[in-house]
């Protein structure tokens, strides 16, 4: 009986040994980590922040296939992290800012002369980044999202305001981007050198952790 007492706390020592060794398992992994697929899990309350990718624009055009409309070469946006449970699942985080740099617009509509700027209201947004990649962004209860547009036009400064009732992206480990396609929003108001629609598209790539140290870019899992 001695002998075999001694053999069972032997066999589960090395038993507990071994689980020590394995690394945790993919359940284990949360849906946003950084430096690599299933690195350092993102801590609730990181600032996570993208410029717009090299050599690309963010546009607002007035269809899905023209290329009439507002264009700029610089824009950021910044959200905290909510929450980001275990892969797979759908990482919250609020949207707080999302700016674009006048200075660097442009807009070829008959009749418009530049833009004086672009302003996204009803901040924050929330924003889901799910496993698969599908990124998902609306506005608070009663809200929506809007973007006020302001143009020097022949006959003076316009405003036109456009809104939708949310967007989607999709989030790519290949380059850590954010990518919005032709999302749809409808002009609310502004004259007649308003276009009527208004569609988005823009990539903003590196997404990073501006909450850590280095900046470390944030990946999907």
């Amino acid at each position: 009986m001695r002998t075999r007492s001694l053999l069972a706390l032997v066999g589960v020592a090395a038993a507990l040994s071994v689980s020590a060794a394995v690394p945790a398992s993919a359940a284990d992994t949360p849906v946003l980590t950084t430096g690599a697929a299933g690195g350092t899990p993102v801590a609730t309350g990181d600032v996570l922040s993208a410029s717009l990718a090299s050599g690309t624009a963010a546009t607002l055009y007035s269809s899905s296939t023209g290329t009439s409309g507002v264009s700029c070469s610089s824009s950021t946006f910044t959200a905290t992290v909510a929450d980001n449970p275990a892969a797979p699942g759908a990482a919250t985080e609020s949207l707080t800012g999302h700016t674009f740099d006048s200075s660097t617009c442009t807009s070829n509509v008959t009749g418009v002369l530049g833009v004086t700027s672009i302003t996204v209201d009803n901040l924050p947004y929330t924003t889901t980044v799910a496993s698969d990649g599908t990124v998902t962004v609306t506005p608070a209860a009663g809200s929506t999202i809007q973007t006020t547009v302001k143009l020097r036009t022949l006959l003076g400064s316009i405003t036109c305001v456009y809104q939708a009732p949310s967007l989607s992206g999709t989030a790519s480990n290949t380059d850590n981007s954010i990518a919005f396609t032709n999302q749809q929003f409808t002009k609310t108001s502004g004259s007649s050198l308003c276009f009527g629609n208004g569609y988005f598209t823009a990539k903003y790539a590196p997404v990073t952790d501006t909450s850590q140290s280095g900046s470390p870019a944030v990946f999907v899992n």
